[in-house]
Parts: structure tokens; sequence; C-alpha cells
């Protein structure tokens, strides 16, 4: 399994990797067009997949590829390491400011951030919520192609596709369990993605400016990436009575992750 990128323009690798973002999630909501539906127990199994694909991305495609460029272009281990450690940690904190002040909506938890004065329909409140939790996505595809590296972006490439197409085909499954039409489903499934390409143009621009940026944009990316995981993904996935189900998507979504990315860098 491996993508073609050597020869490829800046312009052809910006563009594949925003398309691999907008496509993955338009696919992953395809099938809610015709399933009738999906238990409970599915759902979180497919979550926890997507929360251990993001968190093997997160380590295998975005930090240690950080902490390797940084040590690489700086000589001094301890340096390097502190310097990404702040990006992570900057990543999370951005990730949190927007989790607190953006008015949301999430399918479990509820309405939060935003004073309660702001009204937006409900609709609107779960497309920001969930392009919250895609946007770090988008970075890190960006960043990865922006680096013109074929080892480093294929990796990312692939992950976030992988995790991607069940998240698009929860995300629409979910709206449609809250009385929305499956149109609407998979309208709210693709505009997510359209952010995520749009997420990727922008993590694509700041790493081609100069290259220097590219170990600290991966390291911001992967600290947005860990929030979400950490915040949204594995709780959302163990609200209800399937942990353990959730917990063993995890742990494929890992491992067939970090075997993909040790395969292909």
């Amino acid at each position: 399994m491996s993508l073609q990128l050597d020869g490829l323009s800046a312009i052809e690798l910006a563009l594949v990797g925003s398309a691999v973002t907008l496509f993955s999630t338009s696919l992953g909501a395809l099938p809610t067009l015709f399933a009738k539906r999906v238990s409970e127990r599915t759902q979180d199994m497919l979550m926890g997949f997507s929360a251990g694909v993001m968190l093997a991305a997160t380590c295998f495609s975005l930090l240690n590829p950080a902490l390797q460029m940084a040590s690489a272009r700086h000589g001094n281990k301890m340096f390097s390491g502190a310097v990404v450690a702040g990006f992570v940690l900057l990543g999370a904190g951005f990730l949190h400011m927007c989790d607190r002040y953006v008015p949301h909506e999430h399918f479990i938890k509820g309405r939060e951030g935003g004073p309660p004065s702001v009204q937006l329909k409900r609709i609107w409140l779960f497309v920001f919520a969930i392009t919250l939790h895609n946007f770090p996505e988008g970075l890190a595809v960006g960043a990865g192609v922006g680096s013109l590296d074929p080892a480093v972006a294929t990796p990312i490439l692939i992950g976030i596709a992988l995790q991607d197409i069940p998240e698009g085909f929860v995300v629409a499954l979910a709206l449609t369990g809250v009385n929305y039409t499956r149109g609407q489903g998979m309208f709210v499934a693709f505009l997510t993605g359209v952010v995520e390409a749009v997420a990727a143009l922008v993590g694509f621009a700041a790493t081609l400016q100069t290259q220097t940026v590219l170990p600290w944009m991966l390291a911001l990316a992967g600290g947005a990436m860990l929030y979400v995981i950490s915040n949204e993904m594995i709780p959302e996935s163990h609200r209800k009575e399937f942990a353990r189900e959730a917990t063993a998507g995890l742990m494929v979504g890992f491992v067939l992750m970090m075997f993909l990315d040790t395969s292909l860098g």
C-alpha cells in the first residue's frame, strides 16, 4: 500500500493532501444513504478505531519525525525535545481555547463553549464541534505534504484517510440519530471534509514557506490531535456501556497505523 508522491510539484502535492481529507470523509459518510441502523456498539468501535489511528499517527508520523528533524537541525537533543514539547502543548492549548470559547455541541456531552447568549441552529453547533475535531488533522496533512518528502507525507495521508472514513460514517449516522435527514448528515460530513481540506492548505502553505518550521508544525498538529483524542474521542466512545469494544477498536487502529507507518516511513 503506497502513494506515488515522487515527482509531483508543490501545487500537485497540496491538491493531493486536500483531496485525501475531503473525499475520505465524504466516502465514509456515503453508506449512511443506504444503511438502516448501526448498533451503538459498532459506532463506539469505529470511534475507538479512529482514535487509535490518530494516536499512532501522532506518535509515529508527527512527533517522532519532528524530534528527529529538530535534533538533526540543531544538534542538541535536549533543546530540540524541549522545543517540540513546547509546540505540542501549544497545539493542545490552542484547541483547548477553541473548545472553551467557540460554541459547539457534541452528540453526547451536549452544548459547550461560547456565551449562552449566542444562539445558533443545532446543526451548526454540530458542524463547529466536528470542525474543531478535524482542523488539526488537516494541519497534519498539510505539514506532511509541505515537507516535500514522501517518507513523511505518505504515512500521514494514509493514516488520516484511514480514520476519516469511519469517522465520516459515525458523524453522518449520529446526525440521523438526532432527527436530521440522511442528506443533512451527508452535507455536514462533506462540509467538515472541506474544512479539513482548507486546514491542509494552511498547513501546507506555512510549511512550504520555510522548511525550518516543519518540525514545529508537526509538533503543533500532534499536540492538537492529542487533545482531540483525549478530550473528545475516547470519552465519547466510552460514555455508553461499550467501553471494552471501543478500547478494542482503539488497539486495532493503533497497531494497524503503527504497522503502516513503520512499513512506509
